[in-house]
C-alpha cells in the first residue's frame, strides 16, 4: 500500500471554491480507479488542504492541477509506504 499526502495553500478568497474544486472534480476523478482505497481532505486555518490517499500497489494516480487563480502556489505531494513496527 502507498499514502500519498497531497498539499496545496489557496488564496485567502479562493479557499471555499478550491475545496469545491477538490471535493467535486479532483477526487472524484481517481476515486474511480481500481486501485484507490481511499481518501481523506483535510484544511488548515493558513487556507491549506491536505488530501490523503491509500493506493493499492505503488503508483498512485495524481490528482489534477487545481485552477491556478485559486492557489498561491502549485500543488505538492509526497508518497509513504507502511512501516513494521
Amino acid at each position: 500500500m502507498i499514502v500519498r499526502m497531497w498539499e496545496v495553500r489557496a488564496h485567502p478568497e479562493g479557499f471555499g471554491d478550491l475545496l469545491g474544486w477538490v471535493c467535486d472534480v479532483a477526487l472524484p476523478a481517481v476515486e474511480v480507479h481500481p486501485m484507490h482505497i481511499g481518501s481523506e481532505v483535510l484544511s488548515s486555518t493558513d487556507h491549506r488542504l491536505v488530501v490523503i490517499s491509500k493506493w493499492r500497489g505503488s503508483q498512485p494516480v495524481p490528482l489534477a492541477d487545481p485552477p491556478g487563480h485559486l492557489v498561491s502556489r502549485k500543488p505538492q505531494w509526497w508518497d509513504f509506504a507502511p512501516v513494521d513496527r
